[in-house]
């Protein structure tokens, strides 16, 4: 298998500081751009698994890339370049302290909620008799604070604004933008065979403007059924054909792990890295209707390191 790039420590020109997430390492240059290294660590129920995921992070980064491209009309993203297969290049903004999740159908957490006996998530009434993978009336969206460390919890509009995490007008403005966005990459994946079917987008503030941030409709952002197996599978109770994430986290819950204190991270195999690194793959190919390009490298991170840094000093040579 090829080599899976779970930690980068690079130091850059003008670099401030860096901040290393579940997936992502961010470097700051001088409070102007954000270097965002997409690296091929997995995480699932919150917490980062034991092994990286060859081709992850280039699948995660040139899918988010190609979705900032083609929704940059709806609202004004941070995405400035891609020096690299496995990095974008972006604005630094403010972000606000919130996820704003929109779901099409009622699957994955939002069905293990509502199975349990919840009518409402986050505040929106959920009605009854729904089944697994149905589609709702109209797409509904649930918040979750965002949390630098641990779980995420769900909130609802009305403690968003009485909280303060957002001023009103602006978080109205975070769903008008959330549902055109789900909507744009709802039709992109249908040209596709695909049905988008719950995602999560993240905002942020520079110069006053509202910007998208962040990754856009990955598979670790995003939930797609594939269209032409739906009707049948749901109208028969069977599981849906999908790509997304949810396949990792229903192997670590059939192998008693979903995140909770005291449970052990199963083990995983080279058979199952690479069943992974597969179902990534195919997913970028369904999403994009491309075939992919494997980045082969000798060295992946000295790749890497050259390309932002040369991007790095042309841009100061520019300025």
């Amino acid at each position: 298998m090829a080599e899976a790039i779970t930690k980068t420590d690079f130091n850059f020109p003008g670099q401030k500081s860096v901040y290393h997430g579940k997936v992502r390492d961010v470097y700051n240059i001088n409070d102007e751009l954000l270097v965002m290294v997409v690296t091929d660590r997995i995480s699932a129920f919150d917490v980062v698994l034991p092994k990286g995921i060859p081709y992850k992070g280039q699948v995660l980064n040139q899918i988010a890339s190609e979705f900032l491209d083609a929704t940059s009309d709806i609202v004004p993203n941070w995405k400035i370049a891609t020096p690299d297969p496995m990095v974008t290049v972006g604005k630094a903004c403010k972000p606000y302290p919130v996820e704003m999740i929109i779901r099409g159908y009622l699957t994955g957490s939002s069905w293990r909620t509502y199975k349990s006996g919840a009518r409402e998530i986050c505040g929106v009434p959920i009605p009854e008799g729904m089944k697994e993978h149905q589609r709702f009336p109209e797409p509904i969206i649930t918040p979750t604070t965002k949390a630098d460390e641990g779980h995420d919890e769900d909130i609802s509009r009305e403690e968003i604004i009485r909280q303060g995490l957002v001023p009103e007008d602006e978080y109205i403005m975070l769903e008008e933008y959330t549902r055109k966005l789900f909507q744009r990459g709802s039709e992109i994946a249908a040209k596709h065979g695909l049905i988008l079917v719950d995602t999560k987008y993240e905002f942020g503030k520079a110069d006053g403007r509202i910007y998208l941030i962040d990754e856009i409709h990955t598979p670790d952002s995003s939930r797609y059924f594939y269209a032409d197996s739906y009707q049948e599978n749901f109208a028969k109770g069977l599981p849906q054909r999908q790509l997304s994430k949810e396949f990792v986290r229903e192997w670590l819950m059939e192998n008693g792990f979903q995140g909770k204190e005291g449970q052990t991270l199963p083990h995983m195999s080279d058979e199952l890295v690479e069943s992974i690194s597969n179902r990534y793959i195919e997913l970028y190919e369904q999403v994009t209707g491309k075939p992919f390009k494997k980045e082969e490298s000798s060295n992946v991170l000295e790749r890497i390191e050259k390309n932002i840094t040369n991007f790095i000093k042309d841009r100061l040579i520019m300025n």
